[in-house]
């Protein structure tokens, strides 16, 4: 984290008003977890698919089903849920909505260069920045869990994660405002976070990350024909436009309403790009259901070759709406562009929204895989995850203290460990919950209350 100015003195009234809010929201008391007495998680999955493409649903079981952390994935608008019963201090942040681990990584910048941050903005939303730590910190204990450690190791884990989203947040407390707006996570800063001798397999997944690229995702999704390059079809995966139901002509309109979301530049560059072709792509695992478009793009005035790939995906209602209050922006796809660019020291310049013509879903688009990369949470051993949970917290806490009272919160969690200890308590109870969820699922489909297949 650069310090471009130096730090500045906070206002002690700022910090006065964080510690009075412990007498209200003792710390202590988030450690309080205890599921309601008729509590539905499947039922809220099956509430979720009413607005979702039917075919499309099973697969989402099938994904969720793959494992405790898969089906947490998904489970956001359960956790949602929840975490409306706990404590919340009324400090308000843009936030993620859905801040798990796997929702961190790698991806370049409009200058190229390669940044660490949140990457996930479907459900964001101005809410409780204590949502976020939650679902982050549980997590964490999730993904501890299915390596095998002990209880004692993955609470330790989250205790790092959590002590690193205080820490983290106490420094960018002092940091000028403008220069907190400059800064970012960049890659050389995630290398140095790691011990030594796990920098080795941190610069090997920062090539890896440079390789994903919207040439490779070409490459990949594609092939040359008769009317030149075009998608693959893989159904149910990935399938064209036209075996849905849709015709390129709803695709235009759609690409000419994102047009008008851009700024003047990016239009120009826009415009260089003609529209070749659309089809419907399953991605992730809570989102599988929601409507997906990946379009092809190719430049005609330059060089074969010079195509682009922009992703076209729904956005829903934010699972924290019910809890917290409808986005004030008019439209979800509005809602997830803004909600990024508050929340990312940089974000990709093709970001906009649009709406089908005919049925009114609201969308946004992105660049599919310009330079992105994940950490392999899988091949993680006890210390290296311990890190990574701590370099997410970091991302969290800059986010946090860019679209929140950054002195406010750091007044209210303080020097001790108090509120580490609590949210210790909170990630193991819940995971206790999320794991009795999951079975609760794999009941669900041996029961055909839900069908499942990949």
């Amino acid at each position: 984290m650069d310090k471009l100015n130096g730090e500045v003195k906070v206002k002690p009234e700022r910090l006065e008003a964080g510690r009075a809010l412990r007498k209200q929201f003792p710390r202590s008391s988030h450690r309080a977890w205890t599921p309601a007495r008729h509590r539905d998680p499947i039922g809220i999955l099956e509430e979720q698919a009413r607005s979702r493409e039917k075919v499309l649903t099973p697969i989402r079981y099938q994904r969720m089903a793959q494992s405790a952390f898969a089906f947490f994935r998904g489970g956001a608008a359960i956790m949602a849920k929840d975490l409306a019963c706990t404590p919340d201090t009324g400090i308000r942040v843009q936030t993620c909505g859905d801040a798990h681990v796997a929702n961190f990584g790698k991806f370049a910048t409009p200058e190229r260069r390669l940044v660490f941050d949140i990457n996930d903005f479907d459900e964001t939303l101005p809410g409780p920045w204590e949502w976020d730590v939650k679902r982050l910190c549980t997590s964490m204990h999730i993904a501890a869990r299915e390596h095998g450690f002990s209880k004692s190791k993955c609470d330790a884990i989250v205790l790092n994660t959590v002590r690193a989203y205080r820490e983290r947040l106490a420094e960018y407390s002092h940091i000028r405002t403008l220069d907190l707006w400059y800064d970012r996570i960049r890659v050389k800063d995630v290398i140095a976070h790691f011990d030594t001798k796990y920098r080795p397999t941190m610069k090997r997944a920062v090539k890896k990350a440079k390789r994903k690229t919207h040439v490779r995702a070409i490459a990949k999704l594609t092939r040359a024909g008769k009317q030149g390059v075009r998608f693959l079809e893989d159904p149910p995966i990935q399938v064209h436009l036209a075996r849905t139901g849709r015709n390129m002509d709803d695709a235009l309109s759609m690409m000419e309403d994102y047009r008008k979301t851009l700024r003047e530049d990016r239009r120009f560059l826009f415009d260089r790009y003609t529209l070749v072709d659309v089809a419907r792509k399953v991605v992730g695992v809570g989102s599988v259901g929601t409507r997906c478009w990946i379009a092809l793009f190719e430049a005609a005035d330059h060089p074969l070759g010079d195509r682009m790939v922009l992703q076209i995906k729904e956005a829903q209602q934010s699972v924290l709406e019910p809890f917290v209050g409808e986005s004030s922006r008019g439209h979800h796809g509005r809602r997830v562009v803004t909600g990024q660019w508050l929340i990312q020291g940089a974000s990709d310049m093709m970001l906009g929204w649009c709406t089908a013509p005919k049925t009114g879903r609201q969308y946004y688009v992105r660049q599919l895989w310009d330079v992105k990369g994940q950490g392999d949470l899988t091949s993680m051993n006890f210390e290296n995850l311990a890190l990574y949970g701590a370099l997410c917290a970091w991302a969290l806490a800059r986010a946090h203290a860019r679209t929140g009272d950054a002195v406010e919160i750091s007044g209210y969690l303080g020097r001790s460990n108090v509120f580490d200890h609590a949210i210790v308590e909170f990630a193991a109870a819940y995971a206790e919950t999320n794991a009795r969820d999951y079975e609760l699922l794999r009941k669900a489909i041996a029961s055909r209350r839900v069908r499942a297949h990949a």
